[in-house]
């Protein structure tokens, strides 16, 4: 064990060395451009290439990811500190997350999965994007920023581009509705018998590991006592706090059409 961890930990400082970093397209529009609406350009991404099971047409964008970049441009250019609260910033965080994955897939070459660990490091930790003028993974994108929002239901609207994700809606998130899409996301993703399975013979219920991913951010004083506890505030049908949790494996699998 202790030779893999060192070679694992040895693998990880070498990568950490030799981080990928992604330009902006650096084009000659400006988020300040009245003209301009970096949102839009997400939004005809969605509308064309992914269907109402949230999978991505990867290869058809690749072949034509123009407005991908205009939208990449704007996630370079835009402040969310400047924004006027919350509601903005949480559906930036969303948005760029999700766009800088989707385009993330497309730099990598599509490839079929992240089911290695080296593979999910050299796509989530060591691929840096520009993100309001600063280079930063999709891994401190999330832990460092978006985490520490303070709102658990985005782990049911972030994607990573895997078939385990929560679904990619085909509209964009926004500031005027962005606490209904969230609950919305979370009451679709914890009623999916696929990310949370109930058994009444066995008195057990299996749910998708995003939950145990990020545990800490369900259960605690502000959210809830345990993940059962956090799961039943969305569900239709309320599942027995006696019940036994467990996890399904994560399946790394690039969810393409």
């Amino acid at each position: 064990m202790f030779r893999i961890f060192s070679l694992l930990f040895t693998l990880l400082l070498f990568l950490s060395g030799c981080a990928t970093k992604v330009s902006p397209p650096g084009l000659i529009f400006s988020s300040e451009n009245a003209d301009f609406n970096g949102q839009a350009s997400w939004e005809k991404v969605l509308k064309k290439y992914v269907n109402k099971e949230g999978k991505v047409a990867f290869k058809k964008l690749a072949s034509d990811y123009s407005d991908l970049l205009f939208y990449l441009d704007h996630i370079a250019k835009y402040d969310p500190d400047k924004s006027q609260g919350r509601e903005q910033k949480l559906a930036f965080y969303i948005n760029s997350y999700n766009a800088l994955a989707m385009y993330g897939v497309i730099f990598h070459k599509i490839p079929k999965d992240f089911n290695r660990f080296i593979d999910r490091a050299r796509f989530f930790k060591f691929t840096e994007f520009n993100i309001s003028g600063r280079q930063i993974s999709l891994y401190d994108y999330e832990n460092k920023i978006i985490r520490p929002a303070g709102d658990p239901r985005v782990h049911f609207a972030l994607n990573c581009m895997v078939v385990d994700c929560p679904r990619l809606p085909d509209k964009p998130f926004i500031p005027e509705k962005i606490d209904s899409q969230l609950n919305d996301a979370a009451v679709e993703f914890l009623n999916d018998p696929k990310k949370v399975f109930v058994d009444p013979l066995e008195k057990e219920v299996t749910v998708s590991e995003i939950l145990k991913f990020y545990e800490e951010d369900f259960v605690n004083p502000k959210q809830a006592g345990s993940v059962l506890e956090y799961i039943n505030r969305f569900r239709k049908e309320k599942i027995p706090s006696s019940y036994k949790v467990r996890f399904f494996n994560y399946d790394w699998t690039v969810n393409g059409q």
